[in-house]
């Protein structure tokens, strides 16, 4: 194990950085520009906001300002960008950056922070590389001294990628996209009740001039009939096949069509696709009642996910421990997303990359277009497609294989879009499906009938469980359920669920020796909203509560605008696992969380209400505190809120909320619906393959370890881990995993909330390659 690195070895004093947005504008550029701020004058930096992106570096004057903790107060929830954006003609001459660099240096800026796109980033490399002789010609024009130019020889640049289109190669998700998807959804969602109602057909135009990630995963998340992106064109004559496929979905009784169209769609000869075009094809051919419904801007506007605010809040510290570590001959860096690891990669291979994807469509090499927007973009595509299209009976293969799905545990949203998956990637591969009602309970009193293609038509959107789920664990009814197994013929057994679809098939691995109907491979996709599931880093159903959490908190903070002086304390759920209350405190700002995970005692919770005391005397007069449900025996909401409530007297008030069920409930993140669906048909697959490794003499036996796993995200990768060998790292008292790597994040909410505190930085630091690099796959 590497020695433990910690950013206090790192120093601000005597450094200025700037910070700007340029280009478009997205979600969650301010919380990243919070982050930069906060961080900056953590580590004891100047910090200045250049307003109006370059052209505020340009003008100068009251365009470049040094900031305090206080300016960056209440953004977070903000969209858009607060030190404003715009596109400069000036900064792309030599004269404009010369004022650019005499305008920084007037102020001592040799740290640059860029939020934008692959153009802004390009801008900012070309200023850096310039820099030295800008200083030069400025010293001997005599606007500078020459001892300026010693004093800041070189330009240290660190770029975060704000775009909505997810169009930039490097990263797994820009900052923006994840709102964006989220505007996406929320009116596909609103269009699907009324195209229902009248047996509508809606084609719906998302941004996306040169990449379709928008398209693609909006359309992955809400099951649409057909996709139009740049990058994977449709072959000739598909006017035809989407005619077909559209006419063949109303036979099957479907009431209403979607059909996305990424503006920036073609065809195989590189000529625009247009969704009026879309609209008039299927009226032509077909005569279906059809609208068209352009989002536009509302793309980019709302407020930022939960997501998107964790994304750029890290990104942004990163971002300033990059150029508290940058030397002269570093590289200028882009901080990126890599699973859910920040890693830092040099900024002009991956402007490289992005622009060798527009080369290869422009040259009509679109599978190599699709290979270089990376691992994830192509997963996306191939899961569509097998989704999307139904084959005839005749096509499909025959295994003689049945596949048992269920739901365990509490239910979460996504569960629905992973059992629709599941349905449908097992009916291509061959299989019989069978979907199980309430869980093991269900199992062992016979509730299982096959489910067909068209029986989980619109389930992508729906929340909680159609299935039917209950906690009980199979120990109970391990003979009913070898029976209920036996008489179904079940060869494979998919589990969807939380802590218990874990324990359930431990039990199952267990008593093998006992039942051999319980040797078949058999899967368990983590799928709990308290994130407590040993062998992964993110469960379905996380990120949607966490949305949930969010929101609330931003109506209760704003609440508190009118009335200052204020204090709410917030229990979240979670079982013992904090993970909703520290990244939730994370991405709404709040000033404390309390979990089981990190001890807490009385003078916590005094340091707590001194530093909410010394917060009401600035101009930040409300406070958020969240507690989750079992951080503590005695240390209960009530007590907290009883203390605050004391010890704050005369300064501020408290009020109280549990958010309760709340969290369970609602529509499912595109985050929840895509991972659903994307790990889902990773674990069918899996299950069709272990079936055929284990299928002798005309029956399945299965008793290794590594036929019974967890399909898991683990930093960068999917993996499935045997639930056998995830016991040591499980913690069965509390439900937890023994070690969780969001424990990691929780400096970072500290620090943005102006605490004293130590962070790990051990992962970062390492610059990385891009070519070299293995994105996450989902």
């Amino acid at each position: 194990m590497p020695d433990k690195k910690f950013f206090e070895n790192l120093s601000g004093a005597g450094k200025a950085i700037g910070v700007l947005t340029s280009g478009g504008d997205a979600q969650g550029m301010n919380a990243a520009v919070r982050a930069v701020v906060r961080m900056g004058i953590y580590v004891g930096a100047k910090v200045y906001f250049v307003y109006e992106g370059y052209q505020g570096m340009v003008d100068g004057g009251e365009n470049i300002v040094e900031v305090s903790w206080e300016s960056v107060s209440s953004i977070l929830q903000v969209g858009g960008t607060v030190i404003g954006s715009a596109r400069c003609k000036p900064f792309r001459t030599r004269e404009g950056r010369l004022k650019a660099a005499c305008n920084l240096i007037k102020c001592g800026i040799t740290n640059l922070c860029v939020i934008g796109g692959d153009g802004s980033l390009t801008g900012a490399n070309l200023f850096r590389e310039e820099w030295n002789g800008l200083l030069e010609e400025l010293a001997n024009k005599g606007e500078i001294e020459q001892e300026a130019v010693k004093k800041y020889a070189y330009l240290n640049i660190v770029g975060m990628v704000g775009s909505i289109d997810n169009d930039f190669c490097g990263t797994d998700m820009t900052i923006g996209t994840d709102s964006a998807l989220h505007r996406i959804i929320e009116v596909v969602d609103a269009i699907m009740t009324t195209a229902q109602s009248h047996q509508r057909t809606f084609v719906l135009e998302v941004m996306g001039r040169h990449c379709g990630y928008l398209a693609l995963v909006s359309a992955l998340a809400c099951g649409a009939d057909y996709v139009f992106i740049p990058e994977y064109p449709p072959e000739e004559g598909w006017e035809d096949k989407m005619c077909i496929k559209l006419s063949e979905n109303r036979a099957r009784k479907k009431r209403l069509n979607i059909i996305i169209v990424a503006e920036g769609a073609i065809d195989s000869h590189n000529k625009p696709i247009t969704s009026e075009q879309v609209k008039d094809l299927v009226v032509t051919r077909l005569g279906y009642d059809t609208r068209v419904t352009i989002l536009g801007h509302v793309q980019r506007g709302g407020t930022p996910s939960a997501f998107d605010r964790i994304l750029a809040s890290r990104m942004g510290v990163e971002a300033v421990l990059a150029l508290l570590e940058a030397t002269p001959e570093t590289p200028a860096c882009v901080v990126s997303l890599s699973g859910n690891q920040a890693v830092r990669l040099p900024l002009m291979e991956c402007v490289l990359m992005t622009q060798d994807v527009q080369k290869a469509m422009d040259e009509r090499r679109f599978r190599d277009a699709v290979e270089l927007r990376g691992r994830s973009f192509e997963n996306n595509l191939n899961t569509y497609k097998l989704l999307s299209t139904k084959l005839q009976a005749e096509d499909l293969p025959k295994t003689n294989f049945n596949v048992a799905i269920l739901n365990v545990g509490a239910p979460a949203a996504g569960m629905n879009a992973a059992v629709r998956s599941a349905v449908r990637i097992g009916i291509t591969e061959g299989h019989k499906m069978f979907a199980v009602t309430d869980g093991f309970e269900g199992f062992s009193r016979g509730q299982i009938k096959e489910i067909g293609w068209g029986d989980v038509g619109g389930w992508t959107g729906q929340g909680g469980s159609i299935l039917g789920t209950k906690r009980t664990l199979p120990a109970k009814y391990l003979e009913k359920i070898a029976e209920q197994m036996r008489a179904h013929s079940i060869s494979a057994l998919l589990v969807i669920g939380g802590f218990e679809a874990y324990e359930s098939c431990l039990q199952l691995a267990e008593t093998r020796s006992r039942f051999e109907e319980f040797c078949i491979p058999i899967c368990v996709l983590p799928a709990t909203i308290s994130n407590n599931v040993p062998g992964t880093d993110l469960s379905l159903g996380a990120d949607t509560a966490l949305n949930a959490i969010v929101e609330t908190c931003d109506r209760i903070k704003l609440s508190a605008s009118g009335t200052k002086r204020r204090v709410f304390i917030i229990e979240t759920m979670g079982g013992y696992c904090g993970y909703l209350a520290n990244m939730g405190g994370l991405a709404a700002g709040a000033d404390a969380a309390y979990i089981f995970e990190e001890k807490f005692d009385i003078r916590e919770l005094q340091a707590n209400v001194e530093h909410l005391t010394e917060k009401m005397k600035t101009g930040i007069q409300r406070g958020l505190v969240l507690r989750n449900e079992y951080s503590s025996e005695n240390y209960t909401t009530d007590f907290i809120y009883q203390l605050y409530s004391e010890e704050g007297k005369g300064v501020f008030d408290c009020r109280k909320n549990v958010l309760g069920h709340m969290q369970q409930g609602g529509a499912p993140s595109p985050f929840d619906r895509n991972f659903g669906t994307k790990i889902s048909a990773k674990a069918v697959l899996w299950l069709s393959k272990k079936l055929k490794e284990c299928y002798r003499r005309g029956k399945i036996f299965a008793n290794t370890d590594d036929s019974v796993c967890l399909l898991g995200m683990r930093r960068r990768n999917l993996l499935f881990q045997p639930v056998a060998q995830l016991k040591d790292e499980t913690d069965f008292v509390h439900r937890i995993p023994k070690e969780q790597w969001w424990l990691k994040l929780r400096p970072l909410m500290k620090i943005l909330a102006k605490y004293k505190t130590s962070y790990d930085v051990s992962d970062s630091g390492q610059l990385e390659h891009v070519d070299r690099r293995q994105p996450a796959e989902a």
